[in-house]
Order: structure tokens, then sequence, then C-alpha cells
């Protein structure tokens, strides 16, 4: 018996066995049809590298690379990947350009829109570069740049996707800096990163950078109004997203403690402030603002970033960084930590205000004693 051919004489696959209700019906019967015809073939099992860039580039990304899911510094994020997107071979990491100079504003406005608006760009082109996949035949699939993520996994598991830093600095798109922001060799910590998951192979994977692209300038510690980062590379995550993430999860539920613990409005307004409640409202309405953000503002690595520091970097500290060290501005700072003192110490005309970051939970009260137990 002769086996079927299609209109390029390539064997084709037999017809699925299918019940008649089914097999009658016009959807199934119009892909039977494409199938015989040839005009629905399988998709290629490996993109084309320069196809994918270009496809990238056009939707949107300022950079791009891909990297195999086996690749040994995506150990952690197979996992992950897998549950996200059954049979991911590959992950494609786009960076997305911030305009510079709104991120180093002192007006957290400017900064933080910045921030918003290159969000919503580089999901726009992730989204864009997912459907050109699935057009082509493959699966794929983009987790969010940033927010919204996983919360019914909170406190117990990680609450995001994917990494998008590890996976750009496996693809080779930058090299994790000491603020930890990935630094672009020609962008430098100006980028955003978004990641793409697919079901097939790249015809060529990014390679990892020889050299980092951070000189060594220690302007991110000096930015630091938390002293999160230290000039030895260590690094206090809390002390970061107590102060840094203040309107964003954390922060939030423990702004809400302090409503509920409030006896009165005027209570209320002694605890807190009528521009915080202003600044949450904000956060609230509109995505929620960045307290801070220094450590990027201030960073000159990068072909592109780097000449003004180069040419004159007494200028460049006057016109960057001291604007931010002289803000006057609320610092949030974990009571008797490390952020605490140095705030108080290094930067005494910045109000410090102590804060539980909502990461533990409260002292409950009896009702009938008024003694306070701790919740398990």
């Amino acid at each position: 018996m002769t086996a079927a051919r299609n209109a390029e004489g390539q064997p084709t696959a037999p017809p699925p066995r299918l019940p008649a209700k089914l097999a009658a019906h016009p959807s199934v019967q119009a892909v039977l049809a494409r199938r015989r015809t040839g005009d629905a073939g399988r998709p290629p099992a490996v993109i084309d590298a320069a196809w994918l860039r270009e496809l990238c580039l056009a939707a949107g990304a300022d950079d791009v690379a891909a990297v195999s899911l086996d690749h040994p510094d995506l150990a952690g994020e197979r996992e992950h990947a897998q549950s996200a997107l059954p049979g991911t071979r590959t992950l494609i990491a786009m960076a997305v350009r911030m305009n510079r100079d709104n991120c180093r504003s002192p007006a957290r406005s400017v900064a933080n829109q910045e921030f918003h608006q290159t969000d919503e760009q580089a999901n726009h082109a992730a989204r864009g570069v997912t459907q050109a996949l699935q057009d082509a035949g493959h699966r794929a699939l983009n987790p969010s740049v940033g927010f919204p993520q996983e919360m019914d996994r909170f406190p117990h598991e990680r609450i995001w996707v994917v990494a998008h830093k590890t996976v750009a600095v496996a693809a080779g798109l930058g090299v994790m800096g000491l603020h930890r922001n990935v630094i672009h060799p020609k962008f430098g910590s100006f980028i955003l990163l978004v990641t793409v998951l697919v079901d097939a192979e790249v015809s060529e994977y990014g390679q990892a950078l020889d050299y980092n692209p951070c000189i060594d300038c220690k302007l991110c510690v000096a930015a630091c109004p938390v002293g999160a980062i230290a000039k030895d590379g260590a690094f206090d995550a809390l002390a970061c997203t107590t102060h840094n993430y203040r309107e964003f999860m954390s922060g939030f539920t423990d702004w809400a403690q302090t409503v509920a613990d409030s006896e009165d409005a005027a209570d209320y307004r002694s605890r807190v402030s009528d521009s915080e409640s202003a600044s949450m409202w904000q956060s609230l309405s509109s995505p929620p603002g960045y307290k801070s953000g220094y450590c990027l503002a201030v960073c000159p690595a990068g072909e592109d970033v780097l000449g003004p520091y180069l040419d004159d970097r007494k200028t460049f500290m006057d016109t960057v960084l001291r604007p931010l060290q002289d803000k006057k501005e609320t610092l949030y700072v974990l009571p008797g930590s490390q952020a605490q003192e140095y705030a108080r110490r290094r930067f005494p005309h910045k109000p410090v205000k102590e804060v539980t970051g909502g990461w533990q939970p409260p002292a409950r009260r009896s009702a009938s004693t008024g003694r306070e137990t701790r919740t398990s």
C-alpha cells in the first residue's frame, strides 16, 4: 500500500483515529484537510538565530540573546521553566533601554514613570515575540518583567516565574554588578530585562561576557541611602527591600497593619504623615513607586554611558550623585538594623523611620486582657 504524500512528495502521517462525531466537525475537517495538502507543516526543530534576533528587535527590544535551558548556570531555573511551559528548550533574554536622565532625577515621579513605561515596553515586546513564535508553530510563553507575580506562593516559595537577571547573564547580555543589577556592555545599568520561553532550540546561543563592564567606581555604594551595598561586595537585601520597596508588597502590609492598629484618624495621622498617605494612595492607584533605585541611577558603566564620567568625574558626581545624596527624604529601616545606624550616620539630614517592613507578624493583643502575645 502506497503511503500518502504531501504536495512536496514527502510522506504524511496517517490521520488520527477519531470518534465519528468529532471527525465530522467542520473545524476538525479543516485541520485534517490542511494536513493532507501540506499546508500545516511542522515548525522547524531549530529556530534560526538571525531570524529570531530581527524578530525581537522589531518587537521593541534593544538587544537579545538566547540560552539553552541545559546551560549549567540555569540549573536552578529548569524546574521552574518546565513548570511554566512544559517542553521548554530555550530561554530568550531581551534587554530594553531606559532613558538615563529620567532614572537619575531626584524627582521620584520622573524616575518611576521611566521604570514603569519601560516595563510596559518590555512586556509588550515579549508578548509580540511570543505571538510570532506561536504563529510559526512553536509553544512559547512570556512571564512578566516584574509585577504581577505569583503571590499565592508567598512567603514560602519564590514568587517570580523566571529569574530574568540569571538568564540574561547566562545568555551573555551582561554581568551582575556590585549593585545587583545586570550591566550591559553598551547600555550599562539602564536596562530592564524580560524573558521568553520556547519549546525549540536556536541555531546559535549567546556566550557569557569574558569581562565585567563594571568599572569598580563604587558610586553605587556611595548613593545607597540605607547602606545595602558594601565595598567588599556584600549586599543587604533586607535593607534594600525595606526602603526601596516601601510601597510594594511588604511595605503595604506594614502600612495596613498601622491602619488597623490606629485607634482613630488622629492616631493614624500621628503615625503616618500626610505625605506618606498621599504617596501610598498614589502607589495604590497607579503602579507602585520605588523609593530609591539610586544605585542604578549613578552607575557610569557601559560604552554608551561612560563618556561624561571619563571626561569630568567631579562634574559627574556633582550633577548625578550629589543631588540624590542631598535630597531630603524619609528612609525606612528595621529597628536596630545596620541600615538604621548607617542612615543616621551617613545621611543625618534625611529623616529615618522605623518600620516592621511587613516581614514578621505583629504582636496579637488579647481581647480580654489587652496582653500582647506573639502570633505563630
